[in-house]
């Protein structure tokens, strides 16, 4: 296993992340995977060398964090080797407005809420997760500064927020002299590119390290889904599209990594996951699995070295169009 800084921190996270959204049994018709199943593959991503572990409260409402503890404990894991992961943001409540958002009060609450859960007394990496029109950024940002402080966190990224949030939050963390986010936890795959944009080169530019979610593009980079033949019915995006792909775009990204896959012995996934590996600025790839067999193929993507002309061809079959203002600015720095 391949070791990487998180961000502008000292602290090393394995290239593989082991994600827990499929942990419990009751969030978006994905989580089905019980203590006894998520304990196994926790013991098998450990034995491989992962030890960094993503969650977030708002999974099962709570029961992904509450069986990531139980199962980091019963595997017998020490809890100063483990890197923990979860996150804040989504609604934990029906009944109480205020169990929602990125308010000092709720993100206070629910970081006490996940300790219990997760058996812990510290959390290493506590992430927003997604944006919150509603409360000012810099009461977000001295909330987590104040965790950090009493030493219930250890370091703060963001997930899902737009470049502009992100430059203008660092700017205030420097400012205020808060702790400022290490890194960003964002949808990039082979066939979801977008991050390419403008998030990619402020996280190059920034020192944050990239966690791509759903490397695989929801099962679709699994090789399920191909042109010309019915899908089974136990694909995940059957009963949950998501996230959303140019699903022409998808088949040539399947049809070409299948092709290098042929040609280096690796499945399609696994050739998937290596090409997002060898992006600049990549930290951690969370990878997520309802079975034990998902997870070993998936771990066997540290392996797997691409050559520069594999690499080319997979980035060419599914390069996105480059954008205003960019092309300018690639125009006008042609003669520099």
């Amino acid at each position: 296993m391949e070791y990487r800084l998180l961000g502008k921190t000292g602290v090393k996270v394995s290239a593989l992340c082991l994600g827990t959204m499929t942990f419990g049994s009751r969030f978006l018709n994905i989580a089905t995977v019980s203590q006894t199943e998520a304990t196994q593959m926790v013991e098998r991503a450990w034995e491989a060398g992962i030890n960094f572990f993503d969650t977030a409260d708002v999974y099962s409402r709570g029961e992904s964090e509450q069986i990531l503890g139980q199962a980091l404990g019963q595997a017998d894991i020490g809890r100063d080797a483990a890197i923990i992961a979860t996150k804040v943001r989504g609604k934990m409540s029906d009944a109480d407005p205020n169990a929602i958002g990125l308010s000092r009060k709720h993100i206070i609450a629910a970081c006490e809420a996940s300790l219990r859960r997760l058996e812990t007394d510290y959390i290493d990496l506590y992430q927003v997760h997604g944006w919150d029109c509603l409360t000012p950024m810099d009461e977000t940002l001295r909330a987590l500064d104040d965790l950090v402080r009493a030493g219930k966190v250890r370091y703060v990224g963001c997930s899902n927020w737009p470049a502009r949030h992100i430059a203008r939050a660092q700017a205030l963390a420097d400012i205020g002299q808060w702790t400022g986010f290490a890194s960003l936890q964002a949808y990039y795959s082979l066939v979801g590119r977008d991050l390419e944009h403008e998030l990619l080169p402020l996280c190059l530019e920034q020192a944050l390290s990239v966690l791509p979610w759903s490397p695989l593009a929801g099962g679709f980079l699994t090789g399920k889904y191909r042109r010309k033949s019915t899908t089974p019915a136990d694909a995940r995006r059957v009963n949950f599209d998501f996230p959303p792909i140019d699903q022409e775009r998808g088949f040539d990204a399947v049809d070409t990594a299948e092709v290098v896959g042929a040609q280096i012995g690796a499945s399609i996934a696994q050739v998937s996951l290596a090409w997002l590996l060898a992006q600049p600025g990549i930290g951690s790839v969370i990878i997520g699995a309802k079975r034990l067999d998902q997870l070993e193929d998936n771990l066997k993507a540290v392996d797997v070295r691409l050559t520069e002309d594999q690499f080319d061809h997979l980035s060419q079959a599914t390069k996105p169009p480059t954008l205003y203002p960019q092309w300018m600015v690639e125009r006008q720095n042609l003669d520099r």
